[in-house]
């Protein structure tokens, strides 16, 4: 899927660039492809440069919370919810703790720890699924609560935020938690639904009244804020939890005697090396992106939506987020790049690239984790997998573009 989408942004750009200097005689077009080309690419090694510290100091910060146990903590507490909502598996298996890291990296934001974790987890389950062939019930839960992958720390998105100059770089924080909740309740009821989940199990109810109790109080309050408060707020609230949580883990790693200098030069050596490796990812979607971008055909996309909104009065601002909301079921790195190229063309601390940022943290990359996480077992027959989790991606998506209209002040 991913290949198909970088070459056809390529090739519609060129066609496109065709159209405009056989049929409009537009002789810039190919002058503005080729710089958008040789633009990107150095933008992209810029800001993998730039993200080297950044991770560093993340993975550091991971090494600590792995070697002080706080990982299988969080894996003790959340099990006996993973055992109701996967009834199938057998209570001893080790995929119920593997499901429940996977799951704590994701509300951590650490993509890079989770995707590894779920792939394990998908194997641990294939061992309990009768039909090799076709996921199980666990399996597709499993599946669409990754793909909207509610997050509570959207670290990466803080960091790029940053990288681009943002002025707050962390006031997305609440409207990211808003939107990916609402995107995991909407899949996680409709699967709970489907498979017959008892939703009135006291185990299930705590957990889901004190979630949904959470999100509630912090919707309620932060509306009752004026406008003008909500991003300082918010940005404020993230740099607090943000600051409190790195308190925790050392506090917690100086308690269990570990030498934590030496543990996070450890885990931050890793840093650049990740900066590398994602060097040539960035490259070829934001690359694809400018061309695409340079070529019209996303300016037309946008303008057209814009232009439906003002038909039917309604405020628009959102469309120039459109290009991150569509790519993200797709590719998550291409969606990174939407976002990356919208703080470029509007500027970080702009309405679209605000919106872009929440779209970014509000799902995961549907089409990804569905192809990675069941092809790593085999998997062909996905059965209502892929329609529950785009579901959960358009109602993650749309709360995205209401809170962002609701905490946006710029």
């Amino acid at each position: 899927m991913i290949n198909l989408l970088w070459a056809g942004m390529i090739l519609a750009a060129l066609a496109a660039g065709l159209w405009k200097l056989l049929f409009e005689h537009d002789l810039s077009v190919f002058t503005n492809l080729t710089t958008a080309i040789f633009q990107n690419a150095q933008n992209a090694v810029e800001i993998s440069i730039g993200l080297a510290g950044i991770l560093s100091f993340w993975l550091g910060i991971l090494k600590l919370v792995e070697q002080a146990g706080l990982a299988e903590k969080i894996s003790q507490k959340l099990t006996p919810l993973f055992r109701l909502l996967m009834k199938d598996i057998p209570e001893n298996s080790p995929a119920i703790s593997t499901v429940v890291l996977n799951m704590a990296a994701n509300f951590l934001g650490l993509d890079n720890a989770a995707t590894p974790m779920g792939l394990k987890a998908m194997e641990q389950l294939q061992q309990h699924n009768p039909k090799k062939d076709e996921a199980s019930d666990a399996q597709i839960l499993f599946m669409v609560i990754n793909a909207s992958s509610v997050t509570l720390i959207p670290i990466t998105i803080f960091m790029y935020r940053a990288q681009m100059g943002a002025t707050y770089p962390t006031e997305v924080f609440i409207p990211i938690l808003l939107a990916t909740s609402a995107s995991t309740l909407t899949g996680f009821l409709m699967v709970a639904i489907k498979q017959k989940i008892d939703l009135t199990h006291p185990v299930l109810l705590k957990w889901c009244g004190g979630f949904l109790l959470l999100i509630a109080g912090i919707t309620g309050g932060f509306y009752l804020l004026p406008l003008e408060q909500r991003t300082a707020v918010s940005a404020a609230a993230g740099n607090i939890f943000l600051m409190l949580l790195l308190g925790g883990i050392i506090w917690t790693a100086m308690a269990h005697k570990i030498k934590c200098y030496e543990a996070f030069i450890d885990g931050a050596k890793e840093g650049f090396a990740v900066a590398v490796r994602i060097m040539p990812y960035l490259i070829a979607m934001l690359v694809a992106v400018g061309v695409f971008r340079a070529s019209g055909i996303l300016d037309a996309l946008v303008d057209g939506v814009k232009s439906f909104c003002h038909l039917a009065n309604i405020n628009g601002q959102f469309a120039d987020a459109l290009p991150t909301a569509l790519m993200k079921p797709f590719s998550g790195s291409g969606a990174r790049a939407m976002m990356i190229e919208t703080m470029q063309n509007f500027g970080a601390d702009s309405f679209a690239a605000f919106a872009a940022s929440v779209v970014q943290g509000s799902t995961e990359t549907t089409f990804y984790v569905l192809t990675v996480y069941f092809g790593a077992v085999n998997i062909v027959k996905t059965r209502y997998a892929l329609k529950y989790a785009l579901w959960s991606d358009f109602a993650g998506i749309m709360a995205a573009i209401l809170v962002s209209y609701m905490f946006y002040n710029g």
